[in-house]
């Protein structure tokens, strides 16, 4: 870039820096507002837009997995005005929907930025949380590059608030925003949210256990949140595996584990070789430092991260998710308890699918074989049928290995008695025999069935 085109850009930046008040004095009664992926949503803007309470009417925010409280939504505990979406529930958000106060978007992940560019079409005001602009004029999405490009790209008025303290994540694709494309630019510094380790149980180190001697070296490894992603990734460590690679829509703490342990080299991938591919990060600091301006990384755009036909040119793809329930028939369900909205579909269909076309890929789905009630009664995760209202995340002719402590149930190319036996030999022993009598009355059970 020429100097006189740097100096053009600063001028730029500088014409277009504003207060958050002045900012988002575009936002007009009816209009969708998009907060991005996780920690690009805004502090001030929010804020400066919550105060506006008075003054508008039917603004509908939309975000994907809240970090932090959503202040527009805090000032307007009735929802006169402020309406929230949430592409993916974070805990903050399941609250929320037990309120009524919040709405899930349903997606496969890998459609969500076709969505915006084929379905959703246009944006009214996008207010967008980035890195400090660089000296050729662009902003970076750093933990957030799964769909916020896109977003962009069909928004109408398009804020970005600068927060220093964010790291600039190496693309990849669709990871900036050049200030040419911007309206208003705000700087406000505010904390970045960690997500503290989640605890691993001795529940989840049994399943870590039945799942570590099938991940062979150069194995390319997807990983969910939560504590089995990090006990596996401790196992992984101490273990003999050697050059694994990364290919996942999260990148979270184990990954830095591994790398920081010489067992993440990515010399053994098909495509994007020497480099860890990802959409969206969350975890520690030591995560957010290591992403910044790291060249071994590459966040792209979740269109790409989540295709199955791309994933799968990865030989070994080993995917790794949590479920809430599977029933006999072999349907995953991770996203509700009945109606009870939790999460949301995310990329477990994309993963499981992608995983499963891989050479030598395995879709791994974890759950707890039971829990205990409220009276302390002991209920299975294996279900006869889902309970009334669950939404079936991954359907009974895409599931593959599901696990619990109790081993491995393979139900790829099953017909519905083997499904239904592979299941039943993981439940929890207690409960296997009432099992067994609704498979009978399901007609998916064979009289010499073990």
């Amino acid at each position: 870039m020429s100097y006189s085109e740097k100096v053009r850009v600063q001028e730029e930046y500088r014409r277009k820096l504003v207060a958050p008040e002045e900012a988002v004095q575009v936002v007009k009664s009816g209009d969708w507002i998009e907060y991005g992926f996780g920690h690009t949503k805004p502090i001030a803007l929010d804020k400066a837009l919550a105060a506006r309470k008075g003054e508008l009417k039917d603004i509908n925010i939309r975000v994907v997995l809240s970090l932090s409280q959503q202040a527009c939504i805090e000032a307007d505990p009735e929802g006169d005005v402020f309406t929230l979406q949430d592409w993916h529930f974070s805990g903050y958000s399941r609250k929320l929907h037990d309120r009524g106060r919040c709405f899930y978007h349903p997606m496969i992940f890998r459609n969500q930025p076709l969505f915006y560019r084929k379905s959703i079409k246009n944006v009214d005001v996008a207010m967008i949380r980035v890195t400090k602009m660089d000296k050729d004029g662009f902003f970076n999405f750093h933990m957030g590059s799964a769909a916020v490009r896109a977003a962009l790209d069909v928004s109408k008025k398009i804020i970005v608030e600068v927060n220093p303290l964010l790291p600039w994540a190496m693309g990849g694709r669709g990871e900036t925003v050049h200030i040419d494309e911007i309206d208003h630019v705000v700087e406000y510094e505010s904390k970045v949210e960690v997500i503290p380790p989640a605890a691993a149980s001795e529940i989840d180190k049994k399943i870590a256990e039945h799942i570590m001697p099938l991940i062979p070296n150069g194995a390319c490894i997807q990983l969910g949140i939560g504590g089995l992603p990090n006990v596996l990734g401790t196992m992984l460590v101490e273990s003999d595996v050697k050059d694994l690679g990364c290919h996942t829509e999260m990148l979270v703490d184990a990954y830095y584990h591994m790398y920081q342990a010489g067992k993440l080299t990515n010399k053994k991938k098909s495509i994007d070789k020497n480099k860890s591919v990802w959409s969206f990060a969350a975890g520690s600091q030591f995560l957010y430092d290591w992403i910044d301006k790291n060249p071994s990384l590459a966040a792209y755009e979740v269109s790409y991260t989540n295709a199955p036909h791309i994933m799968s040119q990865n030989d070994n793809l080993i995917s790794i998710n949590a479920c809430i329930e599977v029933d006999l028939f072999g349907q995953v369900s991770s996203e509700s308890s009945g109606p009870r909205h939790i999460s949301g579909t995310g990329g477990q269909l994309d993963f499981a699918t992608g995983a499963y076309m891989s050479e030598g890929g395995i879709s791994f789905i974890c759950c707890n074989a039971s829990y205990k009630d409220k009276q302390g009664n002991i209920k299975s995760r294996i279900v006869p049928t889902l309970p009334v209202g669950s939404i079936v995340t991954v359907p009974r002719t895409q599931s593959h290995m599901i696990v619990t402590e109790y081993g491995i149930a393979d139900l790829a190319g099953k017909s519905t008695w083997q499904k239904a036996e592979a299941l039943i030999n993981i439940a929890h022993p207690d409960l296997r025999d009432e099992l067994v009598k609704e498979a009978e009355k399901m007609n998916i059970w064979r009289k010499n069935s073990n």
